[in-house]
């Protein structure tokens, strides 16, 4: 620390005191001038200088960063826009180790109207700048093809290559081909469709690509209207099948009000190394384009940042220039005209929740990508978020959950199950019927399981688990420290209790259970292994109970032991029917004397 404060004041505090207090993009060079990392600022100065003025308290991470710096440029620009587009621009160039990287190397289709007399519409990777006009990119080819299948349908273009410059046609050079023959061009290389009718086509066409379906059905509404005042009424019917394709399209795109019309809608989700963002385009309460990416972390980048990152490199790839922008929660920048919106309720709400679903569908399908790859990543990414979550000192690759089940106190048991690598163990399973409690006593049966349970693992020199979860709060989770303490285990392993009702996780000694958020998986093992303890201690108690009442009813008779019972019970499957079935049913299970016994029991003072 003491080289770095020196290195900071020889080299580079004499930098840092005469950088400009405006906005700006700063860079971090190392010793070989190569810029190892690039950031924004709304104050040059003193965002540069945080980086060492508070050099004791900022992460590992960015310490190591530091001490790599050996020279710092910067431009200064006009706003915080200009720094945001030019940070964004820089990493691209530049691809700085510390930087966020961003995981999105696909080439997305776009949309071409050829810049040529007669345009075609087509899609393409390759961006020429010839004057053609290009819509999107779109991350979702389907979408792309749904759209030019509605304009193949709805404006029949030539898709020849042919030069139709007006001297070619007027002299007749070129003959119609198939595609006129079957309906899917006009015909304009023999002058059969006219320039300004087929310009009129591609201005409403430019229109649904953009998403304003709505003023194209307008204007073919008037124009069926205008067909039909002249008694034109197959050009009429024409145009009322065009209205019909473009209404049912825009039913199925339209998802909210129509009103909102040209808005970005912005997620984010974020875990220890990636952040995951989602953008959709709406126009006329359609959405026209979806695409999510990821960003790898590399410091200790808050949400805020990452979204930033983000907001500026989808809208500048994909040419957005929105008024509005959807997002989350507040950002610490703005961008000139453009609104943000943080929605609380209605429409733009939906919007919100509906990217949301998508960043978190987006996210489990890499994780499962990445476990089909290497199934032992799944457990391992697991068991290190729960390590996070639970506040513990080493991931919990082995856990055991317990749970007491009893009706009444009659028949007291509990039941341990096992999770290894966020899997079950079945063969570590265990059942224990409780020995010295007596009556409905949930704490003083977890005591007793647990100093057992502990015990012999101890006498065994078995491992110990990194975890142990307990079925129940504050009470049930004492009682387990005090058979832990007993066997001298305290701070040896974490231990912790789940309340049912509000899903509350407890801490010894402490009186305040910690949430855990409802959809993270930490939460869900735990609701898991509490489930599985509470269905196996059932599935025993069921048995001991039917045990003990096949025993009260049956055993308790007189001359007749467990198999005779055990085989009335295959023949009959109830002690009902056993009690209801005549003397002969009976002997003829068990035999004359067997039988008379038995029915005697159920019967009293009968005669035969």
């Amino acid at each position: 620390m003491a080289k770095l404060l020196q290195k900071y004041f020889s080299q580079l505090e004499p930098i840092v005191k005469h950088l400009p207090q405006k906005p700006g993009v700063y860079q971090f060079l190392n010793d070989q001038e190569k810029i190892i990392y690039v950031g924004k600022a709304k104050n040059l100065k003193k965002r540069v200088s945080s980086y060492f003025a508070k050099i004791n308290s900022i992460s590992g991470k960015v310490q190591m960063l530091v001490r790599k710096i050996a020279d710092i440029k910067y431009i200064v620009v006009e706003t915080e826009q200009d720094a945001l587009l030019l940070e964004n621009n820089l990493i691209k160039k530049y691809q700085p180790h510390y930087n966020v990287a961003l995981k999105d190397d696909k080439t997305f289709p776009w949309i071409c109207i050829k810049n040529e007399l007669f345009p075609r519409i087509f899609p393409t990777r390759n961006i020429i700048r010839d004057g053609s006009q290009y819509f999107g990119p779109y991350a979702n080819v389907r979408l792309m093809n749904t759209l030019l299948d509605i304009v193949q349908q709805l404006y029949p273009l030539r898709n020849c290559a042919l030069n139709l410059i007006e001297k070619n046609i007027s002299s007749g050079k070129f003959r119609v081909c198939l595609e006129f023959h079957i309906g899917n061009c006009k015909g304009p290389c023999e002058g059969l469709q006219n320039k300004e009718d087929y310009d009129q086509s591609i201005t409403s066409i430019k229109e649904i690509i953009k998403g304003n379906i709505s003023s194209v059905i307008k204007q073919l509404k008037e124009l069926m209207m205008d067909y039909a005042s002249k008694m034109e009424f197959e050009k009429a019917h024409f145009v009322k099948e065009k209205l019909i394709l473009l209404e049912k399209f825009q039913s199925k795109s339209t998802v909210v009000n129509p009103s909102i019309n040209n808005v970005d809608v912005f997620s984010i989700l974020t875990d220890d190394a990636s952040a995951y963002v989602n953008f959709m385009k709406i126009m006329n309460g359609a959405i026209i384009q979806v695409h999510t990416v990821e960003l790898l972390k590399r410091l200790d980048e808050t949400p805020n940042e990452l979204l930033a990152i983000a907001i500026t490199n989808i809208r500048q790839r994909f040419e957005s220039e929105a008024p509005e922008i959807i997002i989350p929660f507040q950002p610490d920048y703005q961008i000139p005209d453009v609104v943000f919106t943080l929605p609380k309720i209605g429409d733009k709400k939906k919007l919100l929740e509906l990217s949301e679903r998508n960043v978190k569908y987006y996210q489990l399908e890499k994780e499962r990508q990445k476990d089909l790859v290497d199934p032992g990543n799944r457990s391992k990414r697991i068991t290190a978020q729960m390590m996070n979550d639970l506040r513990m000192k080493e991931p919990p690759v082995h856990i055991e959950c317990f749970d007491n089940s009893n009706i009444q106190g009659a028949y007291p048991v509990a039941a341990m199950v096992c999770f290894k690598n966020a899997k079950p163990d079945k063969s570590e399973y265990r059942h224990f019927n409780i020995n010295t409690v007596e009556g409905p006593n949930d704490f003083a049966s977890m005591e007793e399981v647990i100093y057992r349970r502990y015990k012999r693992v101890m006498e065994e020199n078995a491992s110990l688990p990194q975890l142990i979860i307990v079925d129940g709060g504050k009470g049930q989770l004492s009682a387990a420290m005090k058979s832990l303490e007993k066997l001298d285990l305290m701070g040896k392993m974490t231990v912790i209790g789940i309340a049912k009702k509000l899903e509350e996780i407890y801490y010894p000694n402490d009186p305040l259970p910690m949430y855990l958020d409802k959809k993270s998986e930490t939460l869900r093992i735990i609701q898991q292994m509490r489930d599985e303890a509470h269905r196996f201690g059932i599935t025993h108690h069921r048995k001991k109970r039917e045990k003990g009442t096949m025993k009260a009813v049956l055993t308790d008779i007189p001359g007749v032991g467990f198999s005779t019972n055990q085989q009335l019970l295959r023949t009959f499957k109830s002690v009902k029917n056993i009690q209801q079935a005549s003397l002969s049913e009976l002997q003829e299970t068990i035999g004359k004397a067997k039988g008379k016994i038995v029915y005697d029991h159920f019967n009293p003072g009968e005669k035969n």
